[in-house]
């Protein structure tokens, strides 16, 4: 869900940063539009918001599209729209106004916070409570583990932060990474790909790249990253708010997140119901022909939006901070991220 949109991203920032600096010179200023009220509108009176996501409708996304079916959003008085994002990114849409809201990686999310000219978004909740992503190959290669890539291929996107941490995970379980033959990731299949070259070994989101693989009757091995790493529970996704919306409207940006959140609880008590809203809504059609991968893929991935947070969307200090600690003393960000910079809890409906 991830992989075909990297190598976007870090030229979305970077258009991002320049984007900002355009609208402020025109606007003279930087704060970026509120959410409006259209009276000529259907909904009149409803606040419009729109919701910029990173990839095609999927799982990762089930409460937004839930909270917009069963009328959560529409309760707050707001009228959601969730769009696809455009060539520059779901963040750049975002911090220039096109989207009050935006999801995207805590990871990808590091150079928007290092920047000499910090681009103006707050990541607000975290879609899922922990890092759910990890390596896939083929059962019975020796890849169980991360040391077992040493001699075998690794697909990559290309990103320094993530061969940083294949890298990380491979010479602590005692691999010798530079015996990693490193090659560039086009699969949109992982299940495919490792039934047909059993020496590859491919970064998936586990609820869906091994529910993928289950479904087809591929036997895979998979290690976690988190699992073999703790620093590595970074967040993967959150949900971003324009800086501009939360200091105009703090009002808008808590009853959007208490739609949402109410959103992602049904999903958690009601996975098949919700995989369905989440198909029915799909405007992309992406989904059409994958019914049961993503039912199945909502069963496993409900478990995981709160799992053992105290409520949905919980950043916990911590894990932001250590991960970006860990960025700073490996070299992978221009200059240190301080701690608490970047996200945001107050706006929760658990936090209150």
């Amino acid at each position: 869900m991830k992989g075909m949109t990297e190598m976007k991203k870090i030229t979305a920032l970077l258009i991002a940063f320049c984007l900002v600096f355009s609208l402020t010179a025109c606007s003279g200023g930087g704060d970026a539009p509120e959410a409006n009220t259209d009276a000529s509108a259907p909904d009149a009176g409803l606040k419009k918001v729109t919701v910029c996501l990173d990839y095609t409708p999927n799982t990762n996304h089930t409460g937004l599209f839930v909270a917009q079916s069963l009328g959560y959003y529409a309760e707050k008085g707001l009228d959601v729209t969730i769009i696809q994002p455009p060539e520059d990114g779901a963040v750049a849409a975002c911090a220039a106004g096109q989207a009050q809201f935006a999801v995207d990686f805590q990871d990808w999310l590091a150079a928007a916070f290092t920047s000499d000219a910090p681009i103006g978004i707050t990541a607000v909740a975290a879609l899922c409570a922990h890092n759910t992503s990890g390596i896939m190959s083929l059962k019975g290669q020796g890849m169980d583990r991360p040391g077992g890539l040493e001699g075998n291929a690794y697909l990559t996107w290309n990103s320094p932060i993530e061969l940083a941490m294949v890298k990380n995970v491979v010479e602590g379980d005692g691999g010798d990474y530079g015996k990693v033959t490193i090659i560039p990731n086009t699969v949109t299949d992982e299940a495919a790909d490792v039934t047909a070259n059993p020496d590859h070994a491919i970064w998936v989101y586990s609820g869906w790249g091994l529910v993928n693989a289950r479904i087809k009757g591929v036997e895979t091995d998979y290690f976690s990253f988190r699992d073999i790493n703790p620093v590595f529970d970074y967040y993967t996704p959150v949900l971003v708010a324009n800086n501009g919306l939360i200091e105009n409207d703090p009002q808008l940006v808590r009853d959007f997140l208490a739609a949402t959140a109410k959103g992602y609880e049904y999903a958690v008590n009601e996975p098949e119901e919700a995989a369905r809203i989440l198909i029915a809504s799909d405007t992309t059609r992406s989904l059409d022909g994958s019914e049961q991968l993503v039912t199945e893929s909502q069963k496993e991935l409900s478990a995981a939006y709160i799992d053992d947070s105290p409520y949905w969307g919980y950043i916990d200090a911590g894990r932001w901070d250590a991960f970006y600690d860990w960025l700073s003393e490996n070299g992978l960000v221009e200059k240190q991220i301080p701690h608490g910079t970047g996200f945001t809890n107050d706006f929760l409906p658990g936090n209150g």
